[in-house]
């Protein structure tokens, strides 16, 4: 691959760290700038997914719980129709059933309210859930919010023996709401290492040095197609891609791409605002990206 070329175009896109793990181990890292911890934006979704899998797997909730039971007291007085049918499965599918994405980046520092579970209940609920995918941080707040109440502790602390130590992660910095509960929709500081290894752990179905961190059978099912998105689909808080990929996906080019099929992971860092080009683009190459020695 002619590295000077990949170069060049890595930072018209503003790509700011890459790595490259071919069978284990490290094959390509491109550092256009310091590896420092970076907001994951939209790729903490995937943590909180892996949290979810971690409370099931301890017997903490259930993917067929109602939310009318779950959140019994934030529920509207009249809940609707559509809400009394949404389960904790549906909060990982970004296909809730709510008439308007909310608790987005652009609306969160202007919202009056500060219980932000009330609030998000109490938006409307219109279509079946499950029935038509839309991008929504609901979901996985509400997802997070249910793994921290019944855990008795922050996602942070939930998943730092469960997750964050074992892959050396040292306790991260995470966004939290007005009552101090992290906000698992966004809001993860990690550097590109960090999201590599987790991109790693998916890989390894949820296996780390011998230790099951991640139930296996959760790790498939999150990670395959459970609602169709107009794409390749769209798992349990991950997206699906071109060559049987997944990947945590996040803001500006924060991207942990996972391929089964080659063993591989590629994990970025960047700051770019047509995130898509830069997703395109490391597909494209990704022949020549895995070649590499």
């Amino acid at each position: 691959m002619d590295l000077k070329e990949f170069d060049r175009s890595a930072q018209e896109l503003r790509l700011l760290n890459l790595l490259v793990w071919k069978d284990g181990k490290e094959i390509l890292r491109r550092d256009y700038d310091g590896e420092i911890r970076r907001n994951q934006y939209s790729a903490s979704k995937s943590f909180t997914s892996a949290a979810v899998g971690i409370a099931q797997r301890e017997g903490l909730l259930s993917l067929e719980e109602k939310l009318v039971d779950v959140f019994a007291e934030e529920i509207p007085g009249e809940p609707d129709e559509f809400l009394q049918e949404a389960r904790v499965r549906d909060l990982l599918t970004m296909a809730l059933g709510q008439k308007s994405p909310a608790l987005m980046g652009e609306q969160r520092p202007f919202l009056k309210e500060r219980d932000w579970v009330k609030y998000s209940l109490a938006q409307p609920f219109i279509r079946k859930p499950g029935s038509e995918f839309q991008y929504n941080n609901v979901g996985p707040y509400l997802a997070g919010i249910l793994v921290q109440r019944r855990a008795g502790c922050d996602l942070v602390s939930y998943l730092t023996p469960r997750l964050f130590e074992p892959l050396g992660i040292v306790r991260p910095t995470w966004e939290a709401d007005p009552l101090g509960y992290t906000f698992g929709a966004g809001g993860l500081f990690l550097c590109v290492s960090e999201l590599a290894c987790f991109g790693q752990l998916l890989l390894q179905r949820g296996n780390w040095n011998g230790r099951q961190l991640l139930p296996e059978e959760y790790v498939s099912e999150a990670t395959r197609k459970q609602v169709d998105n107009g794409g390749e689909g769209y798992g349990y808080l991950f997206w699906r891609g071109a060559r049987n990929s997944f990947r945590a996906d996040g803001k500006y080019g924060q991207f942990a791409v996972v391929f089964p099929d080659d063993n591989a992971v590629i994990a970025t860092n960047a700051e770019c605002r047509e995130q898509g080009k830069l997703l395109d683009f490391l597909m494209e190459i990704q022949p020549e990206l895995l070649a590499c020695r």
